[in-house]
């Protein structure tokens, strides 16, 4: 499994590049850490970042002091694994199905070990019965709830199947369990040891170091006693055996990592249906005849052929053919859209009608899919403020466990009972086994995961973990006018038409002379005759004046559309409009006057109409408690008409790119959270500033690039929902540190026997190994809550507004 980005080469040796490759190996949170400290280590290493969930570290360095085959040897030597593949090698949507075809291969491996270890602890505790009753050379009565119910329930129904069993020799039972014991140590259990053993080579702990510790000291304590027991009765200590724990031990360990494993796979599940709306063949076209190849051969230029059900394969434009198309699974949107020749398509969508046939122009790691689930990886494999809580706490966590291990040794040999060795050693091992970190390194991850994972289902789009957590804590929301709050297309609201001229002609002229203008409200003339079925006729000449209006000859007659100076200035009487055009104006909307033969034939009003989603979206803002804001660079007459539809009282009108940013910075000085939403390259520089930057899929690739979230739908909406998932999965995060925390603050004690002189409870390390585990999969289970959080608030349906 190996998968690599490298950023593009820089001419400058002092430059920074970055660069993400597989690392595997990793088991728990210290793991994690000790990867990524050797990696700051490296001279040159500006940034390093190791995920734990997806198995990879992504470093930035400088390039003149180190390179990526220097950064992959240095994980190598720590004895975790490390692969890089040449850049451009690996798309994003192949190093995601090469992650998801290895954890589900660790797995299929760690849950065959698991069972082959638990039939042999099945057989491990058969052997051990006799050995626990006190006429077959038990020496003490167990302190442990677990034991002491064995040894009530299942000890007589063994004796009822197998009572020979009873009457066989002491040493034969010994010598069989030790024999077991040591095989299952160096087959299933043999990657704990190795793993221990080179973590101790580099001078580091790790979860593998407490599991070989504990059970190596188990085994040897156990082993000392089956094969010299006089030793121990001469100074006067009962030789008693742990064969049977050490096995389930590391059945237990095992059967625990199995189902992280299988968690693992259930985190990325959003991630891996991503992957899977690309399809594994397509058939192209060429020469007339189609033939079907895998989709890794496909090439831009190719044209391909998409059935109706089919999911098309790359991104293109149509060719051939019309149809609509459910983009539902990359944007959340679940109406279908129209496209025809010439009009773009997304791989990974289902073609729903026609059959099409479509002009690849982009394939592998260039594609929007491969885009997405790159974005989602990049993301998912990032670290929330709070991981470098649970860091620092595991960093130092696995070296304090081995000193309360052997102080609890001390406390209990100090003691000095006959049984004070058993106990001192089962309490020991206890201690470690309990405390494995894995709970701590699956805490953030796993929220981070499911959280992404379920945002891009429905069309939200997080940048890392760290956007994740400062989105949960905004204050104050502010929002951009064009393309955000409106649709940021401008169209045709209505036509007004004197006693001469009917509406349709007044549209046919004016389109058929905005034709020739590249003008936005131009194009809203031209899509409006279009809409209403109004053939445009042929124009013999055509002006643009530019910041006025334009003027030219349709079919013979003198047509000028501007404001109503340029009629004016033409000899043309602008008056009989002028009252209609302020009630316009008032009403946010641009009037286009339009004079036919020297006469003013009617006036056409022209506005870029609020997203019918927006009013909702404000008012859900509001709910969560944030103070919302509308900044935007035009008129103040149409900024306060779109506020009053769209529900707002906060407004500023007629800014520059930097007084938008000047707000944004006001308000940051004044200790407040921004989170600020916006399309345009004018918005750019306030996303990048805001706390949190919100941009729309629809807008410019600049602020796209700005922002930390990215909307894939024109869904004001989707703001509030991305908020309140914030603040979800923050509580989520804190939860699963509190019982990862708790768990080990109570449990450690527990292990070490706090509990024995006033109750008599000790906890043996079987049952340990169950709660180990179980702290790793009730953090991981807490953290799938999330796949059923509910992406849309509860309110009424909205109703399309219809204009014109």
């Amino acid at each position: 499994m190996g998968g690599v980005a490298i950023s593009a080469p820089n001419n400058d040796a002092n430059q920074s590049q970055r660069v993400t490759f597989q690392v595997t190996g990793m088991t728990c949170a210290a793991c994690q850490a000790y990867v990524q400290k050797t990696l700051s280590a490296e001279s040159g290493v500006q940034d390093a970042t190791v995920s734990l969930m997806l198995h990879t570290a992504t470093v930035e360095y400088r390039t003149g002091e180190t390179s990526p085959e220097v950064l992959v040897a240095a994980v190598q030597s720590t004895g975790y694994g490390a692969t890089l593949t040449p850049a451009g090698e690996t798309s994003a949507i192949r190093a995601q199905e090469q992650l998801a075809d290895a954890l589900r291969h660790e797995y299929r491996s760690l849950l065959r070990l698991a069972l082959m270890t638990m039939m042999a602890v099945l057989a491990a505790m058969v052997l051990s019965m006799p050995l626990m009753v006190p006429d077959h050379g038990s020496h003490h009565e167990s302190a442990d709830p677990m034991l002491v119910w064995v040894m009530s329930t299942v000890d007589p129904a063994v004796r009822f199947v197998l009572p020979s069993l009873y009457r066989l020799p002491r040493p034969i039972l010994l010598y069989s369990l030790l024999a077991m014991t040591l095989l299952v140590m160096v087959l299933p259990g043999r990657r704990y040891y190795v793993k221990a053993w080179a973590a101790l080579r580099h001078r580091t702990a790790d979860m593998n170091t407490l599991v070989a510790l504990g059970t190596g000291a188990a085994f040897l304590f156990s082993a000392l006693a089956a094969l010299w027991p006089s030793v121990f009765v001469e100074n006067g200590l009962a030789p008693d055996v742990y064969f049977e724990a050490v096995i389930f031990i590391i059945g237990l360990i095992l059967s625990g990592n199995a189902m992280e494993a299988r968690a693992k796979t259930q985190t990325a599940s959003a991630i891996q249906k991503l992957v899977e709306l690309q399809p594994r063949m397509v058939r192209v076209w060429s020469d007339g005849l189609e033939r079907e190849i895998p989709v890794e051969q496909l090439a831009v230029g190719t044209t391909i052929v998409i059935r109706p059900g089919e999911r098309i394969a790359a991104d293109g434009t149509v060719e051939f053919g019309a149809t609509s198309v459910d983009e539902s699974m990359l944007t959340g949107e679940s109406l279908p859209v129209a496209r025809g020749v010439g009009d773009p398509v997304t791989g990974g969508t289902v073609n729903q009608l026609g059959s099409v046939r479509v002009l690849v122009t982009a394939v592998g790691s260039s594609s929007r899919l491969s885009r997405i689930v790159a974005l989602l990886r990049e993301a998912q494999s990032s670290r929330a403020p709070l991981q470098h809580l649970a860091d620092q706490v595991s960093s130092y966590f696995v070296p304090i466990v081995v000193l309360i291990a052997l102080l609890t040794l001390v406390a209990w040999l100090v003691m000095g009972s006959q049984q004070g060795a058993i106990r001192a050693v089962a309490a020991a091992v206890t201690v470690l086994v309990i405390a494995c970190p894995c709970a701590m390194g699956l805490a953030i991850p796993t929220a981070i995961m499911v959280a992404t994972g379920r945002g891009a289902q429905h069309g939200i789009l997080f940048k890392g973990g760290e956007a994740l957590q400062r989105l949960a804590s905004s204050q104050v929301a502010v929002l951009d006018k064009t393309g955000t709050i409106t649709e940021g297309r401008p169209r045709v609201i209505r036509v007004m038409a004197n006693e001469r001229w009917s509406e349709e002609e007044v549209l046919r002229y004016a389109g058929s002379l905005e034709n020739r203008s590249e003008h936005p409200l131009a194009d809203a003339i031209v899509r409006a005759t279009t809409e209403r079925g109004v053939t445009l006729a042929e124009v013999e000449s055509f002006v643009a004046v530019p910041g006025r209006g334009v003027l030219g000859t349709v079919e013979g007659h003198k047509v000028l559309i501007g404001n109503s100076e340029f009629l004016r200035e033409r000899g043309v009487v602008a008056e009989p409009g002028l009252v209609e055009a302020g009630t316009m104006a008032n009403a946010g909307q641009t009037p286009m006057f339009v004079a036919i033969q020297q006469e003013l034939a009617g006036v056409i009003a022209i506005a870029d109409p609020i997203r019918s989603s927006s009013p909702t979206a404000i008012r859900e803002l509001r709910n969560l408690g944030l103070e919302v804001w509308m900044i935007t660079g035009d008129n103040i007459k149409t900024a306060e008409a779109v506020a009053r539809e769209a529900g707002l009282s906060a407004v500023h009108a007629g800014l520059l790119p930097e007084e938008k940013l000047a707000i944004v910075k006001d308000l940051q000085a004044q200790g407040r959270v921004v989170v600020m939403a916006g399309d345009g390259v004018n918005d750019a520089p306030s996303l990048a500033q805001a706390n949190v930057g919100i941009a729309m899929a629809s807008g410019s690739d600049i602020a796209r690039e700005a922002g930390d979230v990215t909307l894939m739908r024109a869904d004001l909406r989707l703001m509030p929902t991305a908020i309140r998932l914030s603040r979800r999965t923050v509580s989520v995060m804190r939860q699963n540190l509190f019982w990862a925390f708790i768990y080990n603050v109570v449990g450690i004690p527990v292990a070490a026997g706090v509990l024995y002189p006033s109750t008599g409870i000790l906890l043996s390390p079987v049952l340990a190994s169950f709660a180990m585990a179980f702290s790793s999969l009730s953090v991981v289970a807490n953290s799938l809550r999330l796949r059923r959080f509910e992406m849309l608030p509860s309110d009424p349906p909205i109703v399309e507004r219809r204009v014109g």
